[in-house]
């Protein structure tokens, strides 16, 4: 009795063509595990850019920002720190081991630094500092923070994305602060949330570019 070939053995497949296979797997789960900078750019550039307008909008017209003023750019500030961290650990609830374990410390890290930074400003505020200085030290602080947090994260996940955000953040800072009050928080709302808005347009470009690519 004869039977059908099989349509595997007749036609092997290439060896680079497996090689290739199995690096292109290998990205699509890289890329399930890391943290989608597209998103975490969206949030930043929403936050900076609308709670920096705040800000400046508000010390424009009373001289330094109000009450009114930090509450909402305090508030746009949480929420992108809880998405950064709520969406990098979700990317990283299937992983196990060192990367995983790195995963939970970043989030955790993000907690501590956020929880020491108003002791600092308020510290500064008790030994004498102007409402400018205070100003000025509180943005260059936060920059500080979340620059760094970037770098490290794009440092520990392999994530050139997220290391070049730390590093424009860590830039966007230093130049803002040598812009003095008020205009420190116009810069950070068009150069560091605009910025973040660009960067999100071009990596969706790209995005769909790859996507369009695969499908060929």
């Amino acid at each position: 009795m004869s039977t059908a070939p099989d349509s595997r053995s007749d036609h092997p497949l290439d060896p680079a063509a497996s090689l290739d296979l199995i690096a292109e797997s290998q990205r699509r789960v890289r890329r399930g595990t890391e943290p989608d900078c597209r998103l975490i750019c969206l949030v930043w550039g929403i936050a900076w850019a609308v709670g920096y307008l705040v800000l400046w909008t508000s010390a424009r017209a009373l001289g330094v920002p109000g009450v009114v003023a930090y509450v909402v750019f305090g508030t746009l500030l949480a929420v992108a720190v809880v998405v950064t961290i709520v969406h990098s650990a979700r990317r990283a609830a299937g992983t196990r081991g060192p990367g995983h374990r790195a995963t939970v410390l970043w989030g955790a890290t993000w907690f501590l630094a956020f929880g020491v930074y108003p002791f600092v400003i308020a510290g500064l505020g008790r030994a004498g500092a102007s409402d400018d200085v205070t100003g000025l030290a509180s943005n260059a602080l936060a920059c500080v923070i979340i620059g760094v947090m970037y770098l490290t994260g794009g440092a520990s996940f392999g994530d050139r994305g997220l290391f070049v955000l730390g590093a424009w953040i860590l830039l966007t800072g230093g130049v803002a602060t040598m812009a003095g009050m008020p205009a420190t928080y116009l810069v950070m709302a068009t150069v560091g949330g605009g910025g973040f808005l660009a960067i999100t347009v071009v990596w969706q470009v790209l995005h769909l570019r790859r996507r369009a690519g695969a499908r060929r």
